[in-house]
């Protein structure tokens, strides 16, 4: 296998968390809500993963564990956000706060441990035999073609389906989509809700596919990143695919040139994916300046249904 083939394997696996958490965030930030809790909520639905698999053996019990503690997560962030309407960027860091301690307190009997198992993979039959596309493919477990499924599933949802519709109507003008009978409110909820739900699921991944233990601080800093890729992907589930597999494998790369003999220390080798989210942003910034971010114009700004005109 050459050199190529094994990144490109490579920036899949990294990847794969980083495009739930980044489709997460897009559902959330659709709605116009901030989501900023990410590296929270993927250290809370890795944790729960790893306790409830090596307490049952249930691999699924286990991913239904780490969607409905995130889930409920993500109502608390609805909650204060669009109910109570408190500031939603502080809100988002205390998810990440709160996530972050309450992962290393619940995962401290834990640390370490291996899994019963990993992500299991798809038996693809006679694809397996293409040269190049068989190593990649076969290699993919249900997760990595689960997140596949769900960027095309979004992007009809947002772009092709009346739901997609009210989602993009209360992101941009809430008062207006309120006069049109759309429930704000609920809408809001929903999305925050179900995009917590996949940062969860994202979290999973790290463990079962990636670093198939617990470790505090497993995600090293990837919420953050995929903070970064919702505006690189510029709110489009299409984009955040490509923006994903660019990052794991920027992710990956420090690795593998580390396999090939290079001198350079290997902590700056893994700043590499930090370092070009910061170039990467601050080269949108300048290339967009003058043109539409694609951001949705609601998003930061509490709904207050008195005050829409």
């Amino acid at each position: 296998m050459d050199f190529t083939t094994q990144l490109l394997i490579a920036a899949i696996s990294a990847g794969t968390p980083l495009l739930l958490a980044t489709l997460g965030g897009i559902l959330t930030e659709r709605s116009g809500i901030i989501q900023l809790g990410a590296e929270g909520l993927m250290l809370m639905g890795a944790v729960t993963t790893c306790i409830v698999y090596i307490r049952s053996g249930n691999l699924v019990l286990a991913l239904l564990a780490a969607v409905a503690v995130t889930a409920l997560l993500g109502l608390v962030h609805s909650l204060l956000c669009v109910t109570l309407r408190a500031n939603q960027t502080m809100s988002g860091l205390a998810m990440t706060l709160f996530g972050s301690g309450l992962s290393a307190y619940l995962g401290k009997s834990i640390s370490g441990a291996p899994l019963p198992g990993t992500s299991p993979k798809l038996d693809l039959g006679a694809v397996k035999s293409v040269p190049v596309l068989g190593e990649i493919f076969g290699r993919m477990d249900v997760l990595a073609w689960l997140s596949l499924l769900l960027v095309v599933l979004l992007h009809l949802l947002i772009h092709h389906t009346s739901w997609g519709l009210h989602l993009r109507a209360v992101g941009d003008n809430p008062a207006t989509a309120d006069v049109m009978g759309i429930r704000v409110q609920l809408i809001r909820y929903s999305y925050i809700t179900a995009g917590a739900a996949l940062i969860g699921l994202a979290g999973a991944d790290m463990v079962l596919a990636y670093a198939p233990t617990w470790n505090e601080g497993l995600t090293a800093g990837r919420g953050w990143i995929a903070v970064g890729l919702v505006i690189f992907a510029r709110w489009n589930p299409l984009r955040a695919l490509f923006c994903a597999y660019f990052f794991g494998a920027l992710d990956s790369l420090g690795f593998r040139i580390q396999l090939l003999g290079s001198a350079v220390p290997p902590y700056f080798l893994k700043m590499i994916p930090y370092v070009v989210t910061i170039l990467v942003l601050m080269y949108l910034g300048y290339r967009n300046r003058n043109k539409p971010s694609g951001t949705p114009e609601a998003l930061g700004t509490p709904y207050i249904r008195e005050q829409r005109f």
